[in-house]
């Protein structure tokens, strides 16, 4: 009979595991959180110092039974959840469900299921941290706040199933501050010009870049300034002014944290954040091998960490010198300098055994398996070698006091891009910039310009938004893919082409926050709160203390808007259009994909439509009315309301107010008119606008 249990969060585990450990083990899943907080209230005692009421989660009645079966024959318990700070609060519910107080229990932990590293954890098995315990906590506690306060106050003033959250809101309106931003950005007009040499003796022509004088850079900001240089240049004398010929490095890529695995991810494979998340959890738990059995082949994916093990570390060295020879195999390697404290101070995710190519898993993995693990193995193999070599050459052209630039490069050694290449500058010109010296006589043999416009920020990605909420401290690496996956799914933000998109649902949401709790969508404030919560974990700070610190503050700003906030009317409003099948005026309103119109005659009369607000502009190509659409994800854009026979549509808004310069249609873009007509491009204040607006109407009543 088995004389220890070993609880383990996932069933997955339990017969990988199993087989490590042998019969004296008993290996038992808890399937993940046994204990939580209530759904149905609050769950937290803000009268008694913020003590959480945590009661069994629905359903695990049974697995628990069978756990206390189970503790009652073993002489020792070890408690084997993920190595995280959810793994710590996991272990903990279960030492109060279980009643396991006053028994041999023992907390361990390994950041890769493998044999030696399971074994390896029985023998430094510890009790249970209650500062991690703690500061999962807090976090739990304080978005239970944030969640069960806010909530209902969106419910109320502006329909049922929304919902607000410490992370996501902040998530949300990083996403709608980008889309402000794109929509006031004013496109502003810049040339190139490049110059094609033609070098005696070789076929191709050298392609120069404008630089500026020879003093200064200078950007080509019209037309008009292309042509003042172009004739500046006619006839003029070309000779090489400067060569520089150098060496430089690439370095080699550090391996993956959660945050740049799922941002590679979805940039080479097209993964959404939690594709990636759950992908890279059955590798870490472990995949059927031939010859093999049950084998975690990554290690654990949850951290912010880029430090490799020793063991793992020689491994790969030793791997590399095999393979590829010694000359790859780096001396020294660096790691990412930490900005903030590392999740438990974990690996940076790897293969569990370097031996282990995709190649020899292919068979044993999916499809999805195989390119994540390829993904992380080549990223991994890539961090222990040397950084690519590269053999330069920059060259500056002088004519008429205007100044060219070339510059080439050619890899003398690919070190890391051997096995995980990237996108690398064109070797263009390199061949034919070797044989040039300051003597070398260049024949002008045509010009290349083209026209260009500066473009805005881009759209925020999955992979982006990741990056940006790393970058600002907002959230853990277990929160990035939950955070996204909720936005997507209460439909404040669409995907489009892994663009991101805001919807009229989150821009609403998103100024209700805005408007009510400035605080809990300060980007600061909630970085700050990362940081504070970090401190419980070091045991430099009290959970409680951070609570009890948060929530009157939040329960005064609810009060507050619950008062002061006006309803958001999204439905029920009364249309101008009439039912053609009983005659009744129809309704505006709000379903899953936005506003429709409705018969208010239901159930008696079911007819429905789709619903176009009109914004009192004429499309210019057939003079019907313009109105707002949506697409079939919810962004916003404004079309002719007689589509498909006309065809007109734009992303930004119609003004009412014509371009003064040539008449045509003019879009707002923030505090600015755009006309939309391409050789015009004329630009004015919103605010002049509507002065020039008042004058020509009041100049109208006087006539």
């Amino acid at each position: 009979m088995a004389k220890y249990l070993v609880i383990v969060e996932s069933p997955a585990k339990v017969k990988t595991i199993k087989k490590f450990l042998g019969t004296n083990y008993e290996v038992a899943a808890s399937n993940g959180h046994v204990r939580d907080l209530p759904k149905s209230r609050l769950g937290v005692d803000v009268e008694h110092d913020y003590e959480p009421k945590y009661i069994t989660i629905r359903g695990k009645g049974d697995i628990l039974a069978n756990l206390r079966k189970a503790v009652k024959k073993a002489e020792k318990i070890y408690l084997a959840t993920d190595p995280d700070r959810e793994g710590e609060a996991i272990s903990w519910h279960l030492l109060k469900a279980l009643k396991l107080e006053g028994k041999k229990v023992y907390r361990i932990t390994f950041n890769e299921i493998t044999k030696n590293a399971v074994k390896a954890s029985l023998k430094n098995a510890r009790e249970i941290n209650m500062d991690l315990v703690d500061a999962q906590q807090a976090r739990r506690v304080l978005d239970r706040m944030v969640g069960y306060r806010i909530s209902p106050l969106l419910w109320a003033k502006v329909k049922r199933g929304l919902s607000a959250g410490r992370v996501q809101s902040v998530a949300l309106r990083i996403i709608c501050d980008r889309e402000e931003e794109i929509n006031a950005f004013i496109p502003e007009e810049y040339w190139t010009l490049d110059v094609l040499f033609r070098v005696a003796g070789e076929k191709k022509p050298i392609v120069a870049k404008y630089y500026g004088t020879q003093t200064k850079r200078q950007i080509i900001a019209s037309e008009k300034k292309l042509q003042q240089i172009m004739e500046q240049l006619e006839g003029a004398e070309y000779q090489i002014a400067e060569i520089k010929r150098g060496e430089r490095t690439k370095k080699s890529p550090l391996p993956f944290t959660t945050s740049t695995l799922q941002q590679e991810a979805s940039k080479t494979l097209n993964f959404s954040t939690q594709k990636t998340m759950r992908l890279a959890q059955q590798l870490y738990e472990g995949v059927d091998i031939k010859d093999s059995g049950t084998v975690g082949i990554i290690t654990y994916l949850r951290t912010d960490s880029t430090r490799i093990s020793e063991e793992a570390e020689q491994l790969a060295r030793q791997y590399i010198i095999e393979n590829h020879g010694e000359a790859y195999a780096a001396q020294s390697i660096r790691e990412k300098k930490e900005a903030q404290k590392i999740q438990d101070a974990h690996e940076a995710i790897r293969p569990t055994d370097i031996t282990r190519t995709p190649a020899e898993l292919k068979d044993s993995l999916s499809r999805d398996q195989f390119r994540l693990y390829q993904l992380i193995w080549k990223r991994f193999l890539a961090s222990r070698m040397n950084p690519a070599r590269y053999e330069t050459a920059n060259v500056k052209i002088d004519g008429n006091g205007h100044r060219f630039t070339v510059s080439a490069s050619r890899i003398v050694f690919d070190g890391f891009l051997s096995v995980y290449a990237e996108d690398e500058e064109k070797e263009e010109n390199h061949t034919l910039m070797k044989g040039l010296t300051q003597d070398t006589h260049l024949q002008l043999e045509g010009f290349d310009y083209k026209q260009h416009f500066t473009q805005p920020a881009p759209h925020y990605t999955e992979a982006s938004l990741v990056r940006a909420l790393e970058e600002l401290g907002i959230g853990r690496p277990s929160t990035y893919a939950p955070t996204i996956t909720t936005i997507l799914a209460r439909r404040y933000v669409v995907k489009e082409n892994k663009n991101l998109y805001v919807t009229e649902l989150g821009e609403i949401v998103n100024n209700i926050m805005k408007e009510a709790f400035t605080s809990i969508v300060d980007v600061n404030f909630t970085s700050n709160l990362e940081a504070l919560l970090d401190g419980v974990e070091e045991g430099d700070v009290n959970w409680k203390t951070i609570v009890s610190n948060f929530y009157p503050d939040l329960e005064e700003a609810v009060k507050k808007a619950e008062a002061e906030l006006e309803h958001v009317e999204i439905a029920d409003e009364v249309s101008d259009e009439v039912c053609e099948q009983c005659g009744r005026q129809m309704v505006i309103k709000y379903g899953p994909h936005g506003r429709f119109l409705a018969c208010p005659g239901f159930p008696d009369c079911r007819n429905t439509k789709p619903y176009y607000e009109k914004i009192g502009v004429e499309c210019p190509e057939c003079g019907k009315d313009i109105v707002l659409k949506k697409t079939k994800k919810g962004r916003k854009y404004y079309g002719c309301i007689d589509n498909p026979d006309c065809s007109f549509m734009v992303w930004q808004k119609p003004s009412q107010i014509k371009c003064s310069a040539c008449g045509a249609l003019m879009l707002e873009k923030g505090n600015k008119l755009v006309c939309t007509a391409e050789d015009c491009g004329a630009v004015m204040d919103k605010n002049e606008s509507h002065k020039n607006e008042e004058i020509i109407s009041a100049n109208s009543k006087i006539i």
